[in-house]
């Protein structure tokens, strides 16, 4: 089943709009992914296109398999790569710790799915999938956390300490190599989770990647290529310093025009905050520097020099392309200038994002004609919620719906009560109230006329009355839970595997969780569930 996501809370307008009132937004976009009969006319732009780093791409992307086993599958993708008919179908997400939330497994199956598709229409077109790692950015706090279920259904948050301070500039968290420390996660994993007959295996699968001395950007990659190299998704290191080295023109024209570039994005920033939000902070220049393992926000001075974040160290524009010229891996894109990178480098027909990502992309969008590059389809990732038998049995049991699972706790809890309860104490006593306000309102009025001063007297009782009704119906309602405890409980479980934190399962709960009651066969049943051409959110029932 489906549900429209203006059924559930916290999803923006923009985003809404984006999938379901594209007349609203199309001054944002350059493109509309369902307009389908824009696809073939754009495939064959892309393929026509001179590239020159076509064929580096492949030999790049060749060099950072070499010592990794992988599909034939995979390897026909790479060399694809260097032919002017194959187009992109680009991807990616920040390095979460074991793959971060369930969310980055659906992006990597719609990818994967839309060029199957995409095959199967386009016919003299290669389709291949590529998932862009994340290793650029610095929020350690993102990438460090992750939840599941412990086999009580309590959330468990799982978080990776590096004994630093928290405020430590920690650099790209691609080239963060874990410590002693991540084997301490792993074995909280390992107690928290409920003995299966999968449990092993799955922990040896993790203790095999996830080691001290190894990187997350590493990890991360391995992790992946685990799970989809045998649907040919190629796995792209972009910190790679060949990469750096191709991307120096992108980054040299940030470094020497990004007034107009950020002008631009103001200026559409702006428009966007009229309406909608402007999901990203605009920055000065779209660009950082690594120095000393620190990542740092270039910034313009006012004697037109350049300077780094919070530090005195500065550079004349000579002098900072000078640095990229002999040391590119030096600089990373910010989110913003990140899919001008990826499509500086790959003929990409579609990214695969998300809400935030679709939002974004709305402010990313004047830069694709400064940069004279082909702005592609923003398509939606799939979106879902697994609901195991057990999950809907309860459901069913209590007349709830999945979208009333989408509500604050309390008012579940009421409905629940509500439905369930021989006495509606909230009609109960919003009818006692207003029969007792109507009556003391004519005692007041018949008073008027004996002693003014009956009616403040009339007045405070009545005051302490409605107190003393208050006091009684919270006494009731909270005897009413208790008789009704156990119910509650079961919803309240229900309520942390479909939405945990007040937030969609997909944002919230890892793999793990899932792959331990069901086996690693669980991503092939996702795989063959998961609809990509829907644009709602779907509910997998198991």
């Amino acid at each position: 089943m489906f549900i429209n996501f203006s059924d559930i809370p916290a999803h923006q307008n923009l985003f809404l709009d984006y999938l379901d009132e594209f007349e609203n937004v199309e001054r944002f976009y350059g493109k509309n992914f369902r307009a389908t009969e824009q696809y073939l006319p754009f495939f064959q732009q892309l393929s026509k296109k001179n590239r020159p780093n076509r064929l580096m791409i492949s030999e790049i992307l060749k060099a950072q398999y070499q010592n990794q086993k992988y599909s034939k599958h995979t390897e026909q993708n790479i060399h694809a790569l260097a032919s002017e008919k194959t187009i992109a179908v680009l991807t990616g997400q920040q390095l979460g710790i074991f793959g971060g939330p369930l969310y980055t497994i659906y992006k990597s199956i719609t990818a994967i799915k839309l060029c199957n598709h995409l095959k199967e229409n386009y016919d003299g077109f290669n389709f291949v999938p590529v998932f862009w790692l994340e290793g650029d950015d610095h929020d350690y706090d993102e990438v460090r956390n992750l939840s599941i279920l412990n086999n009580e259904n309590q959330i468990l948050n799982l978080k990776y300490d590096d004994g630093q301070l928290d405020e430590v500039n920690r650099g790209s968290i691609g080239g963060l190599k874990f410590n002693q420390n991540i084997e301490n996660v792993i074995n909280e994993l390992a107690g928290s989770l409920r003995e299966t007959e999968f449990k092993a295996p799955l922990l040896d699968l993790i203790k095999s990647i996830y080691q001290p001395d190894r990187t997350f950007l590493e990890t991360f990659r391995e992790l992946m290529i685990r799970l989809f190299d045998e649907y040919g998704l190629i796995v792209f290191n972009p910190l790679d310093t060949a990469v750096r080295k191709l991307l120096t023109p992108v980054f040299s024209k940030e470094i020497t025009e990004f007034g107009e570039h950020t002008g631009d994005i103001v200026e559409r920033s702006a428009e966007l905050e009229e309406v909608y939000h402007a999901q990203v902070k605009v920055k000065p220049i779209n660009l950082f520097y690594i120095e000393e393992k620190e990542r740092l926000s270039i910034e313009p001075t006012e004697t037109g020099e350049y300077r780094l974040k919070g530090k005195r160290k500065k550079f004349t524009k000579d002098e900072l392309l000078t640095q990229l010229e002999s040391s590119p891996e030096k600089f990373s894109p910010n989110v913003l200038l990140r899919p001008i990178c990826q499509d500086y480098l790959f003929p990409t027909a579609f990214y695969i994002g998300g809400p935030g990502e679709i939002s974004y992309f709305a402010q990313v969008s004047p830069l694709y004609k400064i940069y004279n590059i082909d702005e592609p389809f923003i398509y939606p990732r799939s979106s879902a919620t697994i609901a195991e038998k057990g999950v809907q049995t309860i459901l069913e049991k209590n007349g709830l719906t999945y979208t009333d699972i989408f509500s604050e706790e309390e008012e579940l809890i009421q409905k629940i009560l509500a439905a369930s309860s021989e006495i509606n104490l909230e009609t109960l006593f919003l009818n006692s109230q207003e029969e007792i306000n109507s009556t003391l309102n004519q005692i007041s009025d018949k008073l008027f006329f004996i002693d003014k001063t009956l009616v403040d007297l009339t007045s405070k009782s009545k005051q302490r009355i409605e107190e003393t009704i208050n006091y009684l119906k919270t006494k009731a309602v909270e005897s009413e839970k208790r008789k009704y405890d156990s119910t509650i409980r079961q919803i309240s479980k229900v309520r942390n595997v479909l939405y945990p934190n007040n937030n969609l399962q997909e944002r919230e709960l890892n793999w793990i969780y899932f792959a331990n009651k069901y086996g690693m066969d669980i991503f092939k049943w996702i795989y063959n569930e998961l609809a990509i051409n829907k644009f709602e959110h779907q509910i997998l029932e198991l």
